[in-house]
């Protein structure tokens, strides 16, 4: 794949804090940084996901919902109808839905789950708060579809334009544990933060994530990176390093068989790729 991006999505993109694209190719054994690319509204970034193949994305957004959820609600059990529906409804009412339906069980077992948020650590994509994913996926999913993007495993689109879902988390954990590298909240941007990213990068440089690639980058997108303590632009580089790992794996690395209401996040860990 000639071409590889990493995404970093927000449901309410502005300037201040915009959709942040991080574009990149492979040379050689090593994945080139070549620029990252800010949207601060919908439009410019819809307009970006038309760009002509071939090229690889992975976005850091929900592309699926936890069947038992959706069984339990009643929505439609096939992935574009659900998500037609999904982006039919108001904020407010996927909150309602969602509420209703943690309110009807049992302290320590409110949210449904998918299949890869054990294995990817993530947030289950239903969560409307602390991150609000489900805004995400709301607000997201819609613009990949009406671009024609193939989603692998839920739904058929122009085979030039791949969209993955990813989670930075997951390498992120891998290199830095449970240290914490970024923070929206000016007060919590703190040295120990900016240590964390500089070590990140650092590993990202060297390949030490189990995923092997070799990130390279110019001095200036470097201390770029490390500087930027809301972690936007790094979290959308590590998409990009899940990117050039898809690209280079059969399969983009997902199980064979994926649950088509809710998806895969790509790298987290399974069986298939471990055998």
């Amino acid at each position: 794949m000639s071409g590889l991006a990493g995404v970093d999505f927000t449901s309410r993109p502005t300037r201040r804090k915009p959709i942040t694209v991080a574009r990149g190719r492979v040379e050689g054994a090593a994945l080139r940084l070549e620029r990252l690319d800010a949207h601060p509204s919908f439009d410019g970034f819809a307009a970006w996901l038309r760009t002509p193949g071939p090229w690889l994305g992975v976005f850091d957004l929900p592309f699926g919902l936890p069947r038992e959820l959706v069984t339990t609600l009643g929505w439609p059990t096939e992935w574009l109808p659900l998500m037609r529906h999904v982006a039919a409804l108001s904020r407010a009412e996927i909150r309602e839905r969602f509420a209703g339906f943690c309110n009807a069980r049992p302290t320590g077992g409110k949210f449904a789950h998918r299949q890869c948020d054990g294995p990817a650590g993530s947030s289950p994509s239903m969560k409307w708060v602390n991150p609000p994913v489900a805004y995400m996926l709301h607000a997201g999913v819609p613009l990949l579809i009406d671009a024609g993007l193939h989603l692998p495993g839920l739904h058929a689109g122009d085979p030039q334009r791949i969209g993955l879902e990813g989670y930075p988390g997951l390498l992120a954990r891998e290199l830095l544990g449970a240290r914490s590298y970024k923070s929206d909240d000016t007060a919590r941007q703190t040295p120990e933060r900016l240590i964390a990213r500089k070590d990140l990068v650092d590993a990202l440089e060297q390949g030490r994530t189990r995923l092997g690639v070799r990130l390279r980058l110019t001095h200036a997108q470097r201390d770029d990176l490390v500087a930027d303590a809301s972690g936007d632009r790094l979290d959308a580089v590590l998409c990009l390093v899940q990117a050039a790992w898809a690209s280079a794996t059969p399969g983009h690395g997902l199980p064979s068989h994926i649950d088509p209401l809710e998806g895969w996040i790509v790298s987290a860990p399974h069986a298939e790729l471990e055998s």
